[in-house]
């Protein structure tokens, strides 16, 4: 999780309009709090969101400075623990996206050493850490780096900045980070977008690889402190800050953005994508097994991959990536295909390595281009849903599955492409109204149930998550065979029971009809006329998942909206899950 950005120019630029909003773009990665430090020692932060901290911040110029949003990890949510952090007389600010995990045993050394601690964060042995080096052993500080690599165990993107000193460090393992190269600064940032309006001119950290930058260049090195050359690549990404237009969410907009997102990967597939898309459906061929990985809502999409593969006669499964190393092993005939939004999904990364260290071939499904995962990728498809604010997914979502439709058809599945985006148009325009009405018989309830069967058994499990994620309503979403062995006990007089039927499923309409006797109010979504309450275009069982889950998506939002929650950023959540 987490954002930063450090800014090293030739020219005085502006904290405000400049630093504080290139950071502003990262705010979906953490929302806890937000800081930033100046090359003059000056120090910054506070908790919440960016905008506030920015209206009361009093604009000042530097050449250098770095900044931060966090996503709590080690330590509550408090200005102290906000970052940068520094050493006692601030002369070494640093700040950090990841998680030490040896941070106690190196915080007791220092203390031993004498150093005092003030927050709970694993971030501050950094400041220390490097005191420590400098200061008492002398070393220098290339040498104090390399020390830092050998010691520090963990994940970490770090910049950090010495008082007075034109120069700006940035260290990396596992947490994404990235150099923007523009005309007259460099621009250190956890992803493409922070400066995209910029330059559309990067250079990627790979793990243990240093930076040092001046105002005039700036050099790489290995964790031993080699010299090592990197390419410069040029990149397409969203320029400006995404707008909600005249819509009172990202949410909203994003949804209602579908049909054009959803034809605009379509078109890809015969054009601009149609090679990527070839190579994998080559891959799959050659392969004897294959592995989806993914977490959260891209799992989601990777399940209905799965079945939709394995009914082409496909030796197919998909996992969580956390707890894919208690299920899978991997060997040369092995195909991981990854299914990641961000593209920096630590726990999908994490597993990836271990499938790669046995021979396995990566391939991937992301929307961020360059990204870790597609960047580890022999061959990766872009979803092309452009940049998504909202924390909870819905477009991306949406393009996710539509990729899985086309390697099934590619295979074999019987499916015209090319009319999906207007049924999503026909989709929000005939329900629209009436979810925002059963959104009001929702919206207090505090347990709703949703049930699928087949393909639509991963959108039961989505639209869950999305009432969970957004309106924090108790929700499960299961497979309807399953009701029977335990979870109907649950069923009272009025609990919610949302029914996905596509095509008059006999065994969809008897699990309804056995919580409705026990009585559940429920709620059918069907995509045949008069079949039930919500009624989404004709479709076969697949196509179905994506309307079904647009109605999830909309319904969990006109709740959200009546609740007055924060729709856009829930508590406790972050876009991109860039730690275990």
């Amino acid at each position: 999780m987490c954002g930063i950005v450090g800014i090293i120019s030739k020219h005085n630029f502006s904290i405000k309009n400049s630093l504080l909003k290139s950071l502003k773009k990262l705010e979906y990665r953490g929302y806890d709090s937000v800081g930033f430090a100046t090359k003059d020692g000056t120090i910054k932060k506070d908790i919440g969101f960016i905008d506030p901290f920015i209206e009361k911040t009093k604009d000042t110029e530097t050449n250098l400075a770095i900044s931060h949003t966090r996503w709590s990890t080690h330590g509550g949510i408090t200005i102290t623990n906000a970052h940068p952090h520094a050493n006692k007389e601030k002369t070494i600010i640093a700040l950090h996206n990841g998680i030490i995990e040896n941070y106690l045993e190196i915080k007791q050394d220092l203390e031993s050493a004498g150093y005092l601690f003030t927050t709970q964060t694993d971030t501050e042995i950094i400041p220390h850490f490097f005191d420590y080096e400098l200061n008492k052993k002398k070393q220098t500080m290339q040498k104090a780096i390399q020390e830092f690599f050998k010691q520090v165990h963990g994940t970490f993107a770090i910049l950090l900045i010495l008082k007075n000193q034109n120069i700006l460090y940035a260290l990396k393992r596992d947490s994404p980070l990235v150099l923007g190269i523009a005309q007259d600064k460099f621009i250190f940032a956890s992803d493409i977008y922070a400066f995209s309006d910029v330059t559309n001119k990067a250079i990627f950290f790979e793990d243990n690889e240093y930076a040092i930058a001046t105002q005039e260049k700036f050099t790489f090195y290995d964790k031993e402190g080699n010299e090592i050359k990197k390419n410069v690549q040029e990149f397409s990404w969203s320029k400006e800050e995404e707008s909600k237009q005249h819509y009172p969410h990202h949410m909203i907009k994003e949804i209602k953005e579908q049909p054009e997102t959803s034809n605009r990967l379509i078109q890809s597939f015969a054009t601009i994508q149609k090679n990527r898309i070839d190579k994998l459906v080559q891959l799959i061929r050659e392969s004897k097994s294959i592995v989806f990985l993914g977490c959260g809502t891209s799992y989601h999409a990777s399940l209905i991959g799965a079945i939709l593969l394995s009914h082409q006669g496909i030796n197919c499964r998909s996992n969580i990536a956390s707890e894919a190393e208690s299920f899978v092993s991997y060997d040369k005939e092995t195909l991981c295909i990854a299914i990641s939004q961000s593209g920096e999904t630590m726990d999908v990364i994490s597993e990836l390595k271990r499938a790669k260290a046995v021979g396995a071939t990566i391939a991937s499904i992301v929307n961020v281009p360059y990204s870790t995962i597609q960047r580890f990728s022999e061959t990766s498809i872009e979803i092309l849903a452009g940049q998504e604010v909202c924390v909870a997914a819905t477009k991306t979502f949406t393009n996710q599955v539509i990729v899985m439709l086309e390697l099934a058809r590619r295979f074999g599945y019987k499916i015209n492409m090319q009319t999906i985006s207007e049924k999503i148009k026909q989709t929000i325009t005939d329900n629209e109204e009436k979810i925002k009405q059963l959104a009001e018989e929702l919206c207090r309830k505090k347990d709703i149930f949703v049930l699928g069967k087949g393909m639509s058994y991963p959108m039961a499990r989505e639209i869950a998550l999305k009432l969970k994620e957004i309106d924090y309503i108790h929700a499960e979403g299961m497979m309807a065979g399953e009701l029977k062995h335990g979870t109907i006990a649950l069923i009272e007089e009025g609990t919610p029971v949302i029914s996905l039927v596509p095509n008059d499923n006999k065994d969809m309409l008897s699990a309804t009809q056995e919580v409705k006797a026990r009585g559940a109010k429920t709620i059918i979504i069907s995509n045949l006329k008069d079949k039930g309450d919500i009624i989404v275009p004709q479709s076969d069982t697949a196509e179905f998942a994506i309307y079904a889950g647009i109605i999830g998506h909309l319904l969990s939002y006109y709740i959200g909206v009546l609740l007055n929650v924060s729709i856009d950023k829930p508590r406790n959540l972050a876009k991109s899950c860039t730690v275990k």
